[in-house]
C-alpha cells in the first residue's frame, strides 16, 4: 500500500517499514490532525475501483485567556455619555478630542461614551462629534 499527502509520498513510520492496509485508520488520523480545513480521502483499490471520502476539520482546543484583573475601586471607569442627531446612518462619527470613533445608528443618531478617568478629560471640556460623511458638527459640555 502506497499513501500520499497533497501530491508527495507519505512515508511509513521506520519501525513498520511498509504501509499495510490495517494503517489505514492511523495515516488518516495522521494526516487530518492538524487540519483546520476539511481533508479529501481518496482510496484505490488494486482492482481499480475508488473511494472518496471527506474527513471534517476538527475546532482547535484552547485555553481561554485568563480574565483580566478588576480593578480598583479608583480605576474604574468614570463614564459620561455623550449624544448626537442628524448623522447620516451608520456613518463613521468623529468623537474630538479624537479619542476614538463611533458609528451613527440606523436612525442616524451617535452615541459615545466617554471615560473621563482614561481619556484625561474634565467635566467642563466639551466634546465634539463630526460626521465623517455628512459633516454634521454636535458640540457638548460633559458638565
Amino acid at each position: 500500500m502506497s499513501a500520499t499527502v497533497d501530491g508527495e509520498p507519505l512515508t511509513p513510520p521506520s519501525a513498520e517499514g511498509v504501509w499495510r492496509r490495517g494503517s489505514f485508520a492511523r495515516i488518516v488520523d495522521q494526516v487530518t490532525a492538524d487540519r483546520m480545513i476539511p481533508a479529501r480521502v481518496e482510496v484505490t483499490e488494486a482492482d481499480g475501483s475508488t473511494f472518496t471520502d471527506i474527513i471534517t476539520a476538527t475546532a482547535r482546543k484552547h485555553t481561554p485567556a485568563p480574565a483580566p484583573p478588576v480593578p480598583e475601586l479608583a480605576e474604574r471607569p468614570r463614564l459620561r455619555e455623550v449624544t448626537g442627531e442628524g448623522f447620516v446612518p451608520g456613518e463613521d462619527v468623529a468623537v474630538c478630542r479624537i479619542i476614538r470613533h463611533t458609528d451613527a445608528t440606523g436612525t442616524g443618531a451617535a452615541r459615545a461614551l466617554i471615560d473621563l478617568a482614561r481619556d484625561h478629560l474634565d467635566p467642563g471640556d466639551d466634546v465634539v462629534l463630526i460626521g465623517r460623511f455628512s459633516g454634521t458638527l454636535v458640540v457638548r459640555s460633559l458638565s
